[in-house]
């Protein structure tokens, strides 16, 4: 058993609050030598000792003029600084209906008076072993629960670093600037705030898997790396098959999360939101998109978002293949895909939020 010496390395200090003096100077007394003691005539300079001092326990004398020990034992356990004070009643009340009532408001213990020195000694001793015990599995809690926070702010730290890396990989291979990465996340991010705002796919869209999008979708084009590069560093326009293999990008990233999925034996939400996003952010909302040929909303809802994206960002963007379109040239071609490349409902949030659009294309253009 933890003493309260051994908790503190200096001696406990313990409040007396009694309105007789003789009483103050007997208890105190007796406390001197084992103790650090304060003394206090009456409720409203107990309350205040309670508020400037650390105290380790309260001696409460019941009946006192103006605010009884009830009545202080009460405030004091009010007090989220002081509640876990052990409060011990001093008082010459044997009924069994005030010992009740002192402990519903707060008391730990009832010491009878005339007090006996080796008892009052041994309940402050035990009552404050329990207080040290206690302020000990406190503070173990507290510290377990920062090193938790800590340990999944450092796992958080990690896992968006090895993305941002895997997905920079991907773009130099396709001789894209990583701010198409950062663009096309603010895209996601802002359609998926305005799905939320309104209500829509509420069992799904929530801000945690708002946050998850956001930091999966720089994965979308991972697979990229296995594409070979007289195909994805062509400046022409691709033939049939060279298109076919091009294609293969999105199972390729797929199958790649998926193996590191494996390897750590474990679901996780984000990988099931990468994995969506990497297979189908080439899907169409008619069928008629790439590799699974999926229609309307069996298309996960975070590839359909990564579509909108994709597809915008390239179209204002500068291609060694290509020029860059005009915003309002790319916003045309978008709404001409609505009901058939891209969800509907997206490109009308897409529409309501067209500023919002173009501030994140100037403010992260190449």
């Amino acid at each position: 058993m933890l003493s309260p010496e051994i908790k503190t390395n200096k001696r406990a200090t313990v409040l007396v609050v009694d309105d007789t003096p003789e009483n103050l100077v007997f208890v105190s007394e007796m406390l001197r030598d084992k103790y650090e003691v304060k003394a206090a005539t009456n409720g409203q300079t107990a309350l205040a000792i309670v508020e400037k001092f650390s105290i380790d326990l309260i001696l409460l004398d019941v009946v006192m003029p103006g605010m009884d020990g009830y009545e202080v034992c009460r405030q004091i356990k009010a007090k989220k600084s002081a509640h876990d004070i052990p409060v011990i009643f001093l008082t010459s009340k044997s009924k069994t209906e005030d010992q009740e009532y002192g402990f519903s408001v707060g008391a730990a213990d009832y010491i009878m008076k005339p007090m006996s020195p080796p008892i009052t000694m041994a309940r402050i001793k035990i009552h404050l072993e329990n207080k040290a015990s206690q302020d000990f599995l406190h503070n173990q809690n507290e510290f377990l629960e920062a090193e938790v926070q800590r340990r999944l702010k450092e796992l958080s730290v990690i896992q968006d670093v090895t993305i941002n890396a895997l997905a920079s990989l991907a773009e130099t291979r396709d001789q894209e600037t990583g701010n198409h990465i950062v663009r096309t996340q603010y895209y996601v991010k802002i359609l998926a705030d305005q799905l939320y705002l309104r209500g829509k796919f509420t069992d799904i869209v929530t801000p945690e898997y708002i946050t998850m999008v956001f930091k999966t979708a720089p994965l979308h084009d991972i697979g990229k790396v296995g594409i070979p590069d007289a195909i994805l560093l062509k400046p022409g326009k691709l033939t049939a098959d060279e298109f076919e293999i091009m294609k293969s990008h999105a199972k390729l990233g797929f199958d790649a999360i998926m193996k590191a999925e494996k390897e750590v034996d474990a679901e996780y939400p984000f990988l099931k939101a990468a994995k969506e996003i990497a297979l189908g952010h080439h899907e169409k909302w008619d069928g008629s998109g790439y590799p699974q040929g999926l229609v309307g909303e069996d298309i996960p809802l975070s590839a359909r978002l990564m579509a909108v994206a994709d597809v915008f960002d390239a179209l204002v963007s500068k291609r060694v293949y290509k020029s860059a379109m005009s915003h309002d040239e790319a916003f045309e071609i978008i709404r001409e895909g609505k009901g058939s490349h891209f969800d509907p409902m997206l490109v009308d949030l897409m529409f309501e939020m067209k500023n919002d659009f173009i501030k994140i294309a100037e403010t992260y253009k190449d």
